[in-house]
């Protein structure tokens, strides 16, 4: 299939394969997060918003009714930055749905200065990996009621220059706004991998680099313009939605198709440091 042919496909003529799924978008109220929640419920999807306030998530559920007035559209929100209030999202989608087939990891942030979460821990770790890490275990049993469901973690490009030090983590011993992001990415790839083994043969877990896409944290972290939201929400929707994925998992994904990743920097090893390291940070709220 070619790749403009591709890029053209929303999936929703494949009702025949296609059941009507509901998804949970984190940072859903602006940018690819918003638009991604707009092309799903076009296609007859029940959203789950999620923002950091209340009325962020009515302002984007309004602008997506206006388009589409016979749209499934519900929210629920939660600073990522807090572990409590992560953990309360969770309980609050259990409470507004009675399943969940789908959970896309969309929120990120860029620091350009070292800040603190109100846990004590460094910003970019805290909101990109650890609050993800916190809300997927938290609704992971309500997925598991479902045969086949779809987690997606946005990573990015960026997880290249990562670098896992233990010591590091938190940027105790040094810290740039790229280097605390990439790392951050770099450990959305890490906890693919890792989820991704643990829940083999119930569902899948990929995550994806949406591309470089004119978003506030591009003009935040990089000061530079990019592509389109429909780029950028193009992966996103084929990895919560198409067919054609329904039985890879543990992969990461750019443009739709399958990348590889250098086995340097997602040793087994680090994954399950990675991984033990999360679930004390995490701590009560698990």
């Amino acid at each position: 299939m070619k790749r403009k042919e591709k890029e053209n496909r929303d999936f929703s003529g494949e009702t025949d394969i296609i059941m009507k799924k509901v998804i949970l978008i984190t940072g859903s109220t602006d940018g690819i997060g918003k638009n991604t929640a707009r092309i799903l419920a076009s296609q007859g999807h029940k959203i789950i918003l999620h923002g950091r306030s209340e009325d962020k998530c009515l302002s984007a559920r309004k602008e997506i009714l206006s388009e589409n007035p016979k749209a499934e559209v519900d929210f629920a929100s939660g600073d990522l930055s807090s572990l409590k209030q992560t953990s309360k999202l969770a309980d609050t989608v259990m409470k507004k749905t009675g399943r969940l087939d789908v959970l896309l990891n969309n929120a990120g942030v860029f620091m350009n200065e070292r800040k603190l979460s109100e846990d004590g821990f460094e910003l970019s770790f805290a909101v990109n990996h650890l609050s993800h890490f916190l809300l997927t275990l938290r609704l992971l049993d309500f997925l598991k009621k479902n045969s086949g469901f779809r987690i997606v973690n946005l990573s990015s490009v960026a997880h290249r220059n990562g670098v896992f030090d233990l010591e590091n983590l938190q940027s105790e011993k040094n810290f740039t706004g790229y280097g605390a992001y990439a790392l951050s990415k770099l450990a959305n790839i890490l906890f693919t991998m890792e989820l991704s083994d643990r829940v083999k043969g119930k569902g899948t877990v990929n995550c994806m680099h949406p591309g470089v896409i004119g978003t506030k944290l591009l003009k935040t972290g990089f000061n530079m313009s990019g592509g389109t939201l429909d780029e950028g929400s193009d992966n996103s929707v084929y990895l919560a939605v198409s067919p054609e994925v329904n039985e890879i998992t543990g992969k990461y994904f750019v443009k739709r198709e399958i990348s590889p990743v250098n086995s340097k920097l997602i040793p087994k090893e680090h994954q399950k440091q990675l991984w033990e390291i999360s679930e004390k940070l995490a701590g009560q709220f698990l």
